[in-house]
Order: C-alpha cells, then sequence, then structure tokens
C-alpha cells in the first residue's frame, strides 16, 4: 500500500523535505556520453547521426530528414476516427494559444520613441519521445503553439513516425519530419548536418538524455526546459471521491515508472480510502506493471493539518500538476504561487489537461515551475527592444547621459553623444 505520512512524525518532516529535491535529476551519469554523441554529430554529422540511429533505434535511415508531403503515405493510414479526435484537439489548443499572441507595444515620450517589436523565431525543433509510447498529443502540444506564434520551419524530431504521429504533425503544421530520436536528434536539430539545416528553438520532453542532450547545446540554441519524470499534485479534502482521486493520481503514475503521483489531504480517512482505491484500480489498469512501479517508488500520502498547510504544502512542491478536489478551489489555488498547470474542482480531470481542454502539456516538472511556464506561444518568438530619438530629443537628455556615461568612466559613449548635438534632422 501506498505509504500514508501524518502531521507530526518525523517522518512527514523527512519525506516532504527529500520531495522538495526531486528536481536534481542525475544528467551527470549520462552526461559523458550525450557528449560524446553531440560531438560525434557536430564533427561527422549525417554519418554519425546514421550510426547511432541504427544502434540506438534499431533502424538504417536513408533520408533522416524529409518533408512533410513525403509522409502523405504513411499519414493516409490513419483512421478517420483517430484524425478526428485529433483535428478536435488541435482546435482547442490553437483556439487557446491564440490569446498568447503578443503584437509589441509603441509609445512615444519626451520626443523618444519607444516600444517592442515581437517576431517569431525562423525555425523550431519539437521532439516528440518513440520509446515505450508513442504520443501524438505532443506534436500537437508543441507544435500548433509553434505555427500560431508564426515559426514557418517546424521540425518534429521522433524515430519511425506511425501513421497517428505524421497525422498530428499535418494537422499541426509541421514542415519536415526528422525520423531520429535521442541525444543524437538534438545533436542534428542544434548543430545542422550535411543534409540538415540547424534549428534555432528545441522544445519538448524527452528522456533523461535527451534532457541532457537538450542542457548541453543550450546557448548554441535555445531550449524550452529540462524536462524531467512526469508529476501529479492532489490536494483533497473529506468531500473529495477517492475512487476519482486516485484515477487522477494513476493518470500519471501510468506514463513511466518514475513518474510521481503525491496526495495531500487533511483526513485521515480520505488517505486510506485513496490508497486502497489505488490498490484495487492499478491491478485493472493495461499498463499495470509501469504503474504498480510509479507507487512504489514515488507514491506518497500526506495528511496535513489543515487546508491552510496543505496549500503550502502544495506551493513548496511547486507541481508539473495540480489537483484541487477541494471545496472552493479557486480560493485555495490564491495561496499556491509556483504550479505548471492547476486543474480546479471535482469535475476536472488532469487528463484533459493532456489532451484537449487547450494550455500545452509541456510543463515545468522537478519543482521547475518555481521559474518557469507552461510551454506557449511565448516561447517561439524574439523580442527586439525599439528606440529612436529625435533632434530634440538627445538635445533635452544630452547631459544625462554624458554624465552617466562619464561616471563610469566611459569617455567615448559620452563622446557618442555629444557629436550628436546639433546635428540636423534628416
Amino acid at each position: 500500500m501506498v505509504p500514508i505520512h501524518v502531521r507530526g512524525t518525523e517522518e512527514y518532516d523527512a519525506r516532504l523535505a527529500a520531495l522538495s529535491r526531486r528536481g536534481e535529476a542525475d544528467l551527470a551519469r549520462v552526461e559523458p556520453q550525450v557528449r560524446a554523441i553531440l560531438e560525434a554529430i557536430r564533427a561527422r554529422g549525417d554519418a554519425a547521426l546514421a550510426e547511432y540511429t541504427e544502434r540506438f533505434d534499431g533502424a538504417r535511415v536513408e533520408r533522416p530528414l524529409r518533408p512533410i508531403a513525403d509522409y502523405a503515405e504513411i499519414g493516409a493510414r490513419c483512421p478517420a476516427e483517430v484524425r478526428a479526435l485529433l483535428e478536435g484537439a488541435a482546435a482547442r489548443i490553437r483556439a487557446y494559444h491564440e490569446h498568447q499572441v503578443d503584437s509589441g507595444f509603441g509609445f512615444e515620450r519626451d520626443g523618444v520613441r519607444l516600444g517592442m517589436r515581437v517576431r517569431p523565431v525562423a525555425s523550431a525543433g519539437v521532439y516528440a519521445p518513440g520509446g515505450k509510447a508513442r504520443y501524438p498529443s505532443t506534436v500537437l502540444m508543441t507544435a500548433v503553439p509553434a505555427k500560431v506564434a508564426g515559426v514557418r520551419r517546424i521540425v518534429l524530431a521522433t524515430p519511425r513516425p506511425t501513421p497517428e504521429i505524421v497525422a498530428a504533425a499535418e494537422i499541426a503544421g509541421v514542415t519536415e519530419i526528422l525520423d531520429a530520436g535521442g541525444a543524437q536528434a538534438i545533436g542534428a536539430l542544434a548543430y545542422g548536418t550535411e543534409t540538415i539545416r540547424p534549428v534555432e528553438k528545441i522544445v519538448g520532453p524527452g528522456n533523461l538524455y535527451v534532457a541532457c542532450a537538450k542542457k548541453l547545446v543550450y546557448g548554441h540554441v535555445s531550449i524550452d526546459s529540462i524536462a524531467g519524470p512526469s508529476e501529479i499534485l492532489v490536494v483533497a479534502d473529506e468531500g473529495a471521491d477517492p475512487a476519482v482521486v486516485a484515477a487522477d493520481l494513476l493518470s500519471q503514475a501510468e506514463h513511466d515508472e518514475d513518474a510521481y503521483a503525491l496526495l495531500v489531504t487533511i483526513d485521515v480517512a480520505t488517505a486510506e480510502a485513496v490508497a486502497r482505491e489505488l490498490e484495487r484500480q492499478v491491478a485493472e489498469l493495461p499498463r499495470a506493471e509501469i504503474a504498480r512501479a510509479s507507487l512504489e517508488r514515488h507514491a506518497e500520502i500526506f495528511v496535513a493539518g489543515d487546508r491552510a498547510e496543505a496549500a503550502r504544502i502544495a506551493d513548496a512542491m511547486a507541481p508539473e500538476h495540480l489537483c484541487l478536489a477541494v471545496a472552493d478551489p479557486e480560493a485555495m489555488l490564491e495561496d499556491i504561487h509556483a504550479v505548471g498547470a492547476a486543474f480546479l474542482g471535482d469535475h476536472t480531470p488532469e487528463a484533459a489537461g493532456d489532451y484537449a481542454a487547450g494550455p500545452s502539456h509541456v510543463l515545468p516538472t522537478g519543482g521547475a515551475a518555481r521559474f518557469s511556464s507552461p510551454l506557449g506561444v511565448y516561447d517561439f518568438v524574439v523580442r527586439t527592444s525599439v528606440i529612436k530619438y529625435s533632434a530634440a530629443a538627445i538635445e533635452a537628455q544630452a547631459d544625462l547621459l554624458e554624465g552617466l556615461a562619464r561616471l563610469e568612466g566611459l569617455e567615448a559613449h559620452a563622446r557618442a553623444v555629444s557629436a550628436r548635438r546639433g546635428l540636423r534632422s534628416r
């Protein structure tokens, strides 16, 4: 049974402290291998990509990067009813992210025109895992925001694309597919090869090797985040349905063995009822072995003293997914500042956020919600500060600018201002 920790015990405090450090991924363990892969891709390009693709994915791919049109035959094999589901989800994702579009701003003050120009990056790589499970939803959740942002070239990296993956790519606006995965795909997207043009941004979840590769290429390209295992924290009061709470917890536990399924409640009876439901429901799942391993490794239940303490725990955890199965969830959310996505009330399953609610399901994990945000349109744009002085404005500010420059000992800065005194307009 999932362990239950009650407030006031030494174990309760120790486990909460340990969970607050769950984002400390063991990237160092794989970094030497990942660094070697990236260096090989950078040095030998297509040849190295082919070697690693055959070694890790078990496939020989003659043309790893191809335009989306070349996959039309594979995409056509996607059942019509599945394509309809993907189109329905994409429409909702698109509608949500259109609200994130930023057109910049401009204003004038004392003869100085100031503004912010917002433009999409020229190209983006979106990664979709191809291991234990395939997620066409991830294709939608990464590529649709890029398309809404106005990115013209969107490259999907995924090994052995299936009809469902290709259909999702077509619907989302992907322009090319890179038939490769792992660190070697990240290297190809970041550095380019003889046949692959590099991209400016790389986004999307992946395993430890992918996460490490993204970290190592950051600076050469931009990335969204370093994603860790999926996680859910449910806060449930005595009025929550234990079966529903358990179902939410298992929705993340079935992702992989390292996923976190956490519950905070203020009622011992609720804690015990949810623990029993977890035991009952996990046995019925097709992915029971994975879900059970997740529960054994990372599932824990905490019985807090009151609602305020439950909120403080949730805030300290800064979870990827937060489900508030409590009365007046909006009020509790006001006391929780750090969270990737919040699901409010008894009728809001976390699974809705995974598929079709609208917001991207690519979220900060491991407590990173304290300083980072869900993937969105803003991840695919660059901002430029725009400044224009009139002749009168530079005359008016010259003393201020020259004084500040000389305060810092930068005479050339001051003279660059002085040279404009009396300069004619054109």
